[in-house]
């Protein structure tokens, strides 16, 4: 199954979990042995992204190993075009909407454009927004981070990256953020578009994850709490508060 039917038929009846994990922090069979855990504990996907240093190969080698070891799509979450791996099951094709630099709004996208068409890799389009306190991701994507106040700023770039053809809007508070998206800001974005929204950055417990799904979040995305605690009790309860919707 494609794996945008997959995430729009699983949001049918529930809420989804995704996994994220960074290939430059542990060897492949480490992240499988993680991925394994996570999908055991309900996740929904992995996603694969984060270093700006990233080698292909070191990619498509932590592809291959989560392949062997969970049956849920594998999508890339690229940082830079270099590190693409054709043997994942799909790609965030995303745009860094609030990005003064050019190059993140769609410089990077150009360089694997024609290749990511011609590979059969799905390509997933996605307005990216970053929130206040945007942490690296903010600071490498040049973002005109998204004041936690400014509901009307977030509402009219997911707007638009709707209207531009855009497939989902996640909303970000950059990995490892002391706090998560606010709530007025993720409920603000919901009623404003009709294409799913993921929310990630900040969500360490259970409560923000229910906080974000309350608010009207579809996806949440966690990758800290794996990164520090690995598939700890504290992971297991936060896929279990998304899946209680």
């Amino acid at each position: 199954m494609e794996t945008m039917r997959y995430i729009y038929k699983k949001l049918e009846t529930q809420k989804l979990h995704m996994t994220l994990l960074d290939p430059d922090e542990q060897s492949p069979e480490q992240a499988a042995s993680i991925s394994r855990q996570a999908v055991e504990a309900g996740s929904d996907a992995i996603m694969l992204g984060g270093s700006t240093g990233l080698t292909q190969e070191l990619v498509d080698a932590t592809v291959k190993a989560i392949k062997g070891a969970v049956d849920v799509p594998i999508i890339l979450f690229p940082t830079i075009a270099s590190a693409v791996s054709l043997h994942a099951d799909a790609i965030y094709f995303m745009s860094l909407l609030n990005s003064k630099n050019p190059r993140f709004l769609l410089g990077e996208q150009m360089k694997a454009a024609a290749l990511i068409k011609k590979s059969g890799l799905e390509p997933i389009s996605m307005g990216y927004i970053i929130v206040e306190p945007g942490m690296e991701a903010g600071m490498v994507g040049e973002a005109e981070c998204i004041a936690r106040d400014d509901v009307k700023s977030a509402i009219g770039y997911s707007v638009a990256g709707e209207l531009l053809g855009m497939k989902l809007i996640y909303l970000e508070a950059g990995s490892g953020a002391p706090e998560p998206v606010p709530q007025n800001i993720i409920s603000g974005v919901k009623e404003s578009i009709d294409i799913p929204l993921i929310v990630g950055g900040g969500i360490r417990r259970a409560e923000h994850a229910e906080a974000a799904v309350q608010a009207g979040a579809d996806i949440i995305v966690t990758g800290t709490v794996v990164e520090e605690e690995g598939i700890s009790q504290a992971f297991i309860e936060i896929v279990k508060a998304i899946k209680s919707f």
